[in-house]
């Protein structure tokens, strides 16, 4: 038990002050690559009918899932008998791959930065590097609305999710949320090519992240009232608007955003050239500012640092008695 609690406070740790190198394979491009391996597989496999590719999609599932899972827990099983310090360190560089904080604030920043530069193409290029949405005829508001609102999302996907089932399993578990995640993000979409094939990674996805959600919006809360943002407001607009998304999940830690910052997010957005209508998120008491990217960045690592206080506290508990 204390096992799993010391290489989480640890890869903790290392994804703040190193966060992800270019030149270290980043675990996410190989489920990557195993879920467009998997795709082509299970589509040559099934018939392409609606019922087909239903459970096209759910194989891959099965089969990802397995493997995120089955592959590190072997690994750490393996060095355990070795030597439990080897097992406890392969575990810790397992959590600093996973959690993506370092990444989240490094990325979004670049926005930040060719935004206060006025090049706003640049900021179009590195915003698209890390949303869904079509980036290149954005104007600046929006640019800087996006990168605050991938920040806040993922305050909670990259973040304090990874951070809640590494808690419960360890780097094993961790690994089979971020291959929900990464099927989400590669085949969850409503469109004529993903509709029926990645209704169930959406639909597991959204499992996984409903807990996860809620706890991640709670703790912004509280880091809202540490920073001395309009802690007030993000109350109401997260009872307010927190289902204001597809997803029963990604409004939660906006509204929260949104209502601190005193902004206003979400609105009609263009992916692959098509125009999604979406609701609004929070009041647009005033624009959406370049700076505010920072005071995401600062709010998501806020509640990064007491999740992870709250998490190991539980965690602690739980082990002195089992």
């Amino acid at each position: 038990m204390m096992e799993i609690l010391i290489a989480v406070i640890l890869g903790f740790i290392l994804d703040f002050f190193l966060g992800d190198p270019a030149w270290l394979y980043h675990p996410v491009r190989m489920i990557g690559a195993l879920v467009t391996y998997g795709e082509k597989m299970f589509r040559a496999i099934f018939p392409k009918t609606k019922n087909g590719e239903i459970l096209g999609g759910i194989f891959l599932n099965i089969m990802l899932l397995l493997i995120c899972f089955l592959v590190p827990f072997g690994i750490l099983y393996v060095a355990k008998a070795i030597h439990p310090v080897l097992k406890i360190g392969i575990e810790t560089f397992f959590c600093y791959q996973i959690i993506a904080a370092k990444s989240l604030k490094t990325e979004s920043m670049r926005v930040y930065d060719q935004l206060v530069k006025g090049d706003l193409p640049n900021a179009r290029k590195y915003l698209s590097w890390i949303v869904g949405r079509d980036t290149e005829n954005l104007k600046e508001e929006q640019v800087a609305k996006a990168a605050v609102e991938t920040v806040a999302e993922n305050t909670s996907d990259g973040v304090i999710a990874p951070l809640f089932y590494m808690m419960i399993g360890g780097a094993p578990l961790a690994f089979l949320y971020k291959a929900v995640n990464t099927l989400d993000s590669m085949v969850g979409y409503k469109n004529q090519k993903y509709i029926y094939f990645g209704k169930f990674s959406a639909k597991v996805d959204d499992v996984f992240n409903f807990i996860p959600a809620i706890i991640s919006a709670y703790l912004m809360i509280a880091a809202s009232f540490v920073l001395r943002l309009n802690s007030k407001h993000a109350i109401q607009i997260y009872f307010r608007d927190r289902k204001n998304h597809a997803s029963p999940n990604s409004a939660r830690t906006e509204a929260v955003c949104a209502g601190a910052l005193d902004i206003q997010l979400g609105g009609d957005a263009y992916y692959f050239g098509v125009l999604h209508q979406k609701k609004t998120i929070g009041d647009a008491i005033r624009h959406t500012l370049p700076s505010d990217i920072i005071k995401a960045n600062r709010l998501m690592y806020t509640t990064a640092w007491i999740s992870l206080i709250l998490f190991s506290t539980v965690r602690f508990g739980v082990s002195l008695f089992w």
